[in-house]
């Protein structure tokens, strides 16, 4: 339905007091746990890698890490999809993959994210193997096999088809527009 652009441009220029009433409405208690999350998505019957993707996504969200999305944690989060610096976005992106926690994003890390993406939202362009190598060729210049968040924030920085791949592979668009807007069909 054309350009998400301007639509989640006058998505987040509404006004808190929309927001919080949304919020609300979705969840009445205030929290959104992971089980309202995946209802509010509509995402049933993923397979092991998607439900761990998702899972991710919600720690990520989930900033003080008490099993609940509040009010604050979800306006930060549009707000960082929407209209977050590149480095914000980066640093996102880094704690999403890095699965394990340990501060460092290996190949298996990030094949996993991307397949798990593409379950998602169905869309199979590129074979998330060759994405991973085009990304490791180019950014773990010591060939390591692994990379810190400096090394993936400068690499990814350095190198404009990696960004537009990350951009395009990590577009959470939809996703939001279910959020704002409500599953329709």
């Amino acid at each position: 339905m054309g350009n998400h652009g301007s639509n989640l441009d006058d998505i987040l220029s509404q006004d808190m007091h929309h927001w919080y009433n949304k919020f609300m409405r979705d969840s009445p208690s205030g929290l959104i746990t992971l089980f309202e999350l995946k209802t509010i998505l509509g995402l049933k019957g993923m397979n092991e890698d998607a439900n761990s993707y998702v899972d991710q996504v919600f720690c990520t969200f989930d900033m003080d890490g008490d099993g609940y999305i509040d009010f604050v944690e979800y306006i930060a989060a549009i707000s960082l999809l929407l209209k977050g610096e590149i480095n914000q976005k980066l640093k996102w992106y880094f704690k999403l993959f890095d699965q394990d926690g340990n501060g460092k994003i290996d190949k298996d890390e990030l094949e996993t994210i991307f397949t798990a993406i593409q379950d998602i939202t169905r869309n199979r362009d590129i074979d998330p193997e060759e994405i991973v190598s085009l990304i490791f060729e180019r950014i773990d210049i010591k060939g390591e096999g692994e990379m810190t968040l400096e090394e993936f924030i400068e690499g990814a920085k350095d190198h404009k088809d990696i960004m537009d791949m990350l951009r395009n592979l990590m577009d959470l668009t939809p996703v939001l527009m279910i959020i704002v807007e409500g599953r329709t069909g």
